[in-house]
């Protein structure tokens, strides 16, 4: 008689935590990635990873600072734009694809004042993220953070 209770207590347990999931799985809908690393491999599992939380339904802002934010320039280095297997894509090549999905790409606030540039020298699409902007979509509640 006394694993009935175990019983219940364990099934209820469960799906409390199905429930729980789920409903973070659906508040949790805005996607913040900041790309830093000059590794192309890390600069692209970025990329993958917002363009498929973007075909999942969310909303993707990527922040690009230090030498990620090298990836965003007209005259990018070989390792923004070589293609990286198994898909032959570059880093460069699917960012641009995610700001076509409806992504936005910032460079940071520091970025383009350290390269002695102004917005001319990046893609298309591609501008200077506000700080106070920035530090809101970070902070949302809603929000889910992937550094890279």
């Amino acid at each position: 008689m006394r694993l009935l209770p175990a019983l219940a207590l364990c099934t209820a347990t469960a799906l409390s935590v199905t429930a729980l999931s789920a409903n973070a799985q659906d508040a949790h809908n805005n996607l913040v990635t900041v790309i830093t690393s000059e590794n192309p491999q890390t600069q692209l599992m970025g990329m993958v990873l917002t363009m498929e939380s973007l075909r999942a339904g969310a909303t993707a802002h990527m922040l690009l600072c230090g030498p990620g934010g090298d990836i965003a320039l007209k005259d990018a280095p070989d390792t923004a734009t070589t293609a990286q297997p198994p898909m032959g894509m570059s880093p460069q090549a699917l960012m641009q694809k995610i700001i076509e999905a409806g992504g936005m790409v910032e460079v940071c606030a520091l970025y383009l004042p350290g390269k002695g540039g102004d917005a001319g020298i990046l893609l298309d699409g591609i501008t200077a993220a506000k700080p106070g902007d920035m530090a809101a979509r970070l902070m949302a509640k809603d929000a889910r953070v992937l550094s890279f």
